[in-house]
């Protein structure tokens, strides 16, 4: 019998979901619903003995005003993570809506993400910072815990730029990247 919460749920039309073992929730149902969540596009990027690494993240917030501290989560499979896990450091560089070209190539596997076309520079502290980003943030790591398969890492800003070009942001959402205006 179903609870009134639950028809309530379902009342939309929406499609309830729910794998063979009950409670459980199925991967692909939620990998569905949380398509339906806008989210920022970043890449993040640090110095490392084998030179510059870099992933394409969505996963990014602001964690805390005092100290400043923000965060992404990095899946414990990704190929980037022993280089990012090694670095005391690392750069957010906030993606603006003409950099999607970008944001594929910093999640495309196989590729040197930093070979041409990619535009970058060293910054004064030494980390790759990717040129017309809208804005940089200076990290040093704070705290890194797993969580599920995904690691989530902490870093306290202590540097940031924002571009006098800053126009719309990246955004992705249903697996594409896109635009978004107010």
């Amino acid at each position: 019998m179903r609870s009134s919460a639950e028809a309530a749920f379902d009342a939309d039309g929406g499609q309830a979901d729910r794998s063979a073992h009950g409670a459980d929730l199925a991967a692909d149902g939620f990998r569905r619903v949380m398509a339906e969540h806008a989210a920022g596009v970043v890449v993040v990027t640090a110095a490392t003995p084998d030179g510059p690494a870099g992933v394409t993240a969505t996963s990014f917030t602001s964690v805390s005003l005092d100290p400043p501290l923000v965060s992404f989560y990095i899946g414990d499979r990704s190929s980037t993570w022993p280089r990012l896990r090694e670095a005391p450091a690392f750069a957010v560089n906030i993606l603006g809506e003409d950099q999607q070209e970008v944001a594929a190539r910093f999640a495309a596997r196989g590729i040197d993400r930093f070979a041409p076309p990619t535009r970058w520079q060293r910054g004064a502290d030494g980390q790759p910072l990717l040129l017309g980003a809208a804005g940089h943030l200076l990290c040093r790591k704070h705290d890194v815990l797993a969580v599920g398969d995904h690691w989530l890492v902490v870093g306290r800003v202590v540097r940031t730029r924002v571009s006098p070009a800053a126009g719309r942001p990246l955004v992705y959402h249903r697996g594409r990247y896109g635009g978004f205006s107010a």
